[in-house]
């Protein structure tokens, strides 16, 4: 497919389309309660975010990781709407590029089932063509959950939007220009060691490098 051809845009789930931080945090602390286990700090937590579940658990408790993955599975889909949102300004920026003639998918490092009941959760849905979660293969940095999600658009990859320096390598890694927002979990300079072709504190930008197709 010619890159004139090209309609994907990619976008990270999690710190990225919606801010459900605090949630998955928590659920993740909860893990270390239910087992009586000391907990981490939550800022240690939190920096570790979009690591897939076991390998954050590895960075404080390698000898319990299933236990506590175990017990994060249960607590979460309980308790992931608590709190968590979306940003401003995302519904409206993905029904735009819709109407403009793209096509939308989120590549996360959640498990599919997990993403799409997210998703559909917070309304998302019905303005996302496809949810393409990370199911048993590499995860970001590795490109390979955007090559599956651009797969199922039938299209080729535009953009990679995301709020990690793992989403903003993957895209690099998948030949895609990357969107770094500031607003999820990684700092500035973080993200800006990733070198992105934009960096901004919302995803308004990104409108004006997608012009109408039809």
């Amino acid at each position: 497919m010619s890159p004139a051809d090209s309609r994907g845009i990619l976008f990270d789930l999690d710190g990225t389309l919606v801010d459900s931080l605090p949630d998955i945090i928590d659920s993740f602390l909860h893990g270390f309660a239910h087992l009586g286990l000391p907990a981490p700090a939550y800022a240690e937590v939190r920096a570790l975010i979009g690591q897939p579940l076991d390998m954050m658990y590895t960075q404080f408790a390698p000898e319990h990781v299933p236990a506590l993955c175990a017990a994060y599975r249960e607590h979460y889909p309980r308790n992931f709407l608590n709190r968590s949102r979306t940003f401003p300004g995302v519904e409206q920026v993905l029904r735009t590029l819709r109407e403009r003639g793209y096509l939308l998918a989120v590549a996360t490092t959640k498990r599919s089932d997990m993403a799409r009941r997210f998703v559909d959760a917070l309304g998302l849905g019905g303005l996302l063509h496809h949810v393409q979660g990370t199911d048993g293969f590499p995860h970001k940095p590795a490109p390979d959950v955007l090559h599956r999600a651009l797969a199922a658009l039938g299209t080729g990859g535009l953009w990679m939007v995301g709020d990690t320096t793992l989403d903003l390598h993957a895209g690099q890694a998948a030949g895609l220009r990357t969107y770094g927002v500031t607003w999820g979990t990684h700092s500035l300079d973080e993200l800006a060691s990733a070198t992105p072709d934009e960096l901004q504190p919302d995803l308004e930008r990104l409108l004006a490098h997608l012009p109408p197709l039809r």
